[in-house]
């Protein structure tokens, strides 16, 4: 029988559509926003996968930091251990981990982002293996199974699964909403693996011909862009380098929207960019994956939900990325919240690469059964 402390951050990841690039801190902003939890769904999907395994029992957290997404996967076999009151904070998911630690437990399987694996890892360090179901914005520690169907894959096989080093990153979040990359090592945990299902914590590639091609995509996206057609731009000094070759100023951690050249709104959430959308306005979405971790959807731009690119259609999706970045990123991954969307992208997708070059890169692809 394998025992498993299990626990939420109720709040992880709400920040992400409504714009906010980070939830630490700005829980309340969020809501003023309109945000609603994600991380208990996104916990459930796992869960659900889990309900249909043996030999699994779990110890817990009482209310929205566990045992109501247990009980709603169906799931019984389970005791709280950890009581708390109002709102959940940090403390609470390092009083939690600790209990944890006490009760023996196998595997720390959390829900939640890059804040949340830091607690974790305050409270346990190495004693613990952990894995994480991604829920928060970012998520840039290599802790995190690469979306929820897997993190149930990697616990129910991580008997014979391998432990590896695994990352946990800290980032500025003031730097990051000022739009500014700010990361340093916290901590090394460790974590279960199946090859190419869990995530690697992000590379920043900066050598001399990396803004060579960035300019080079640039310059052919510009050639190509269609009159009257909205583009939205997503993340990164890819798609910053396109902004500059068309003459505006891109927000580089946000999604911005430009469209005849001039620039329709910065800094959008998904609410207002689904505004855009209306009246059956043609748009393309241009993203860029993730150095290392290849996603190309569900890691900081949160903002281009499922909806969103199903009204644009997965044909009007320009991936972008400079050949070192392609050479030292393996495999692409999308986890849009809907896996049904991320099955439509299929086994393969191109990727503009330099001026009228593309290469075809592999996207994972879960196992459905």
């Amino acid at each position: 029988m394998k025992r498993i402390g299990f626990l939420i951050n109720p709040v992880a990841g709400m920040g992400g559509a409504v714009g906010l690039k980070g939830t630490d801190g700005k829980v309340n902003e969020a809501r003023r926003r309109g945000a609603l939890p994600q991380a208990p769904d996104r916990a459930l999907i796992t869960l659900t996968h889990l309900s249909r395994k043996a030999g699994l029992s779990f110890v817990t957290c009482s209310g929205a930091m566990g045992e109501e997404t247990l009980k709603k996967a169906g799931l019984h076999d389970y005791k709280v251990l950890y009581h708390y009151a109002g709102e959940s904070r940090a403390e609470d998911t390092r009083q939690a981990a600790q209990v944890f630690h006490k009760a023996g437990v196998d595997l720390i399987l959390f829900c939640g982002g890059d804040g949340t694996a830091r607690d974790i890892f305050d409270a346990v360090d190495r004693d613990v293996p952990n894995l994480g179901i991604p829920a928060g914005v970012k998520m840039y520690s290599a802790v995190f199974a690469i979306d929820p169907a897997t993190a149930a894959e990697i616990v129910t096989v991580s008997g014979t699964a391998s432990l590896r080093d695994s990352e946990v990153m800290d980032v500025d979040e003031d730097a990051y909403r000022a739009g500014e990359l700010k990361t340093r090592l916290y901590g090394i945990a460790r974590t279960p693996v199946l090859a190419g299902k869990v995530q690697v914590s992000k590379h920043v590639f900066e050598e001399r011909d990396e803004e060579r091609a960035k300019n080079e995509i640039a310059r052919f996206i510009r050639e190509i862009m269609i009159p009257d057609v909205l583009y939205i731009l997503g993340a990164g000094t890819t798609n910053e380098s396109i902004a500059r070759e068309i003459g505006v100023n891109k927000t580089l951690l946000g999604v911005d929207a430009v469209m005849n050249g001039k620039i329709v709104a910065m800094d959008l959430d998904e609410k207002t960019l689904w505004a855009l959308l209306e009246h059956d306005q043609e748009a393309k979405i241009l993203l860029s994956p993730i150095g290392a971790q290849g996603f190309i959807l569900g890691r900081g731009n949160q903002q281009i939900s499922a909806r969103v690119v199903r009204t644009v259609g997965i044909g009007n999706l320009i991936v972008v990325a400079t050949p070192h970045k392609l050479r030292e990123t393996p495999l692409l991954y999308v986890d849009s919240g809907d896996s049904a969307l991320d099955a439509e992208f299929g086994n393969t997708v191109q990727v503009v690469s330099g001026y009228r070059m593309a290469q075809r890169k592999r996207i994972y692809q879960l196992e459905r059964g």
